[in-house]
């Protein structure tokens, strides 16, 4: 399977190493191409903004083509057969190149070509590592780590704000955050270069597809919801939070708030997640999610953007974790397929939004409708979950 191959026999503390090395490599990996090679965008829109390189319109624009990048990516990966371990390293490799490469270019069309090869980077990253570690540490019967893996990228949103806070209180420019992002990247790839498997199984050419069941049907088009809902105020919640306190640090302090919030939904998820149907509590996170970016509109000042922040964090991995555990629950088929085809419909809805947001923006000079529209999306995906998932 992979460079850590079970052997049968093979001694608890073995196993224990395994484990954890699985784990780490996975939750690294997370946090370079999803904490630094596409989350770093957040805190850098208002930077990017205030030097006169972007404008809340184009903006979306750039996010929307990470997204598109994103999209395509997934879409290749549930249809590759073999290299999927080399994929799996050009993906991280070139994720970290292009957040470099940001930080030597004001050019709009550059940025939206990087941002577009560091979504397809991404993508092939997040799904086959995903994939990698759920079958190495489901072998080892390790479902508390396979679980913490997805708190990879609450934790690179945090490395993300702190750095982020840590840049405005010396007043870097945009070009240099860049730079900064991108040797954080080089070095957590470096960090969990050797540890990445040499190979994953490959599907057999024979292997007859699993349709679609109405479950996994249901499932996806939550998800793709799922991806709509949360991405308008992942995305802009810095800039929002910088027109709130356009003087002080206080802005910078919301983005790590919002990667810890993440990880703290993680914990939760892996502290209950036993004693909870999955289906119920996928469906509740869905609607809370829906409330908190609701809330930044009804209460559009600082008490309702921080209680927006706190409740979108803790439900953003929750959902992507307890969708994961649905999909395996709802479909026996191939497990890397199952992941490439949810992160499709996910990347889908990821990319409808920035440009849902620049039209909102563009029109209605606001991003308040928006915002709206996202939150009624994950009122309607927790309603598809309840109601059309079969009860287990």
């Amino acid at each position: 399977m992979s460079m850590q191959q079970i052997a049968p026999g093979q001694p608890v503390a073995g196993e224990k190493k395994v484990s954890v090395v699985t784990m780490l490599t996975g939750m690294i990996t997370l946090i370079v191409v999803m904490g630094m090679g596409r989350f770093s965008l957040t805190p850098q829109i208002p930077l990017m903004i205030a030097d006169g390189h972007l404008s809340l319109s184009s903006a979306g624009v750039l996010a929307a083509m990470n997204y598109i990048g994103y999209l395509f990516g997934a879409l290749h990966v549930s249809r590759v057969r073999t290299q999927h371990a080399r994929y799996l390293k050009v993906g991280l490799l070139a994720t970290a190149l292009v957040t470099l490469l940001s930080g030597f270019t004001n050019a709009f069309a550059l940025q939206c070509l990087f941002r577009f090869i560091a979504g397809i980077g991404g993508a092939w990253a997040l799904i086959i590592v995903t994939s990698w570690t759920q079958m190495v540490l489901a072998s080892y019967q390790a479902p508390r780590m396979s679980a913490a893996v997805f708190s990879g990228p609450g934790i690179g949103i945090t490395l993300t704000g702190i750095l982020a806070w840590l840049m405005s209180e010396t007043h870097f420019h945009a070009n240099q955050a860049w730079l900064v992002y991108g040797f954080v990247a080089f070095a957590g790839a470096l960090l969990v270069w050797k540890a990445l498997p040499k190979s994953l199984p490959t599907r057999q050419q024979t292997q007859q597809s699993e349709p679609v069941s109405r479950d996994l049907k249901c499932l996806l088009a939550a998800y793709t919801l799922a991806g709509f809902g949360y991405i308008l105020p992942a995305t802009f919640l810095s800039q929002m939070a910088h027109s709130l306190f356009a003087q002080g640090q206080l802005a910078a302090f919301f983005w790590p708030l919002f990667g810890l919030s993440a990880v703290a939904g993680v914990l939760l998820v892996i502290a209950f997640a036993a004693r909870l149907n999955t289906r119920i509590s996928l469906a509740m996170t869905l609607l809370v999610q829906g409330l908190g970016v609701a809330t930044v509109v009804l209460m559009p000042d600082a008490q309702g953007l921080l209680i927006s922040t706190v409740i979108i964090g803790l439900a953003f991995l929750s959902i992507m974790q307890l969708s994961m555990k649905m999909a395996r629950e709802v479909s026996q088929g191939n497990l890397a397929k199952t992941v490439a085809l949810l992160t499709s419909g996910y990347a889908t809805g990821q990319l409808i939004g920035p440009l849902v947001s620049s039209l909102s923006v563009h029109f209605l000079g606001s991003l308040q409708p928006a915002l709206l529209l996202a939150a009624a999306g994950l009122v309607v995906g927790g309603s598809v979950i309840y109601f059309g998932i079969r009860s287990r």
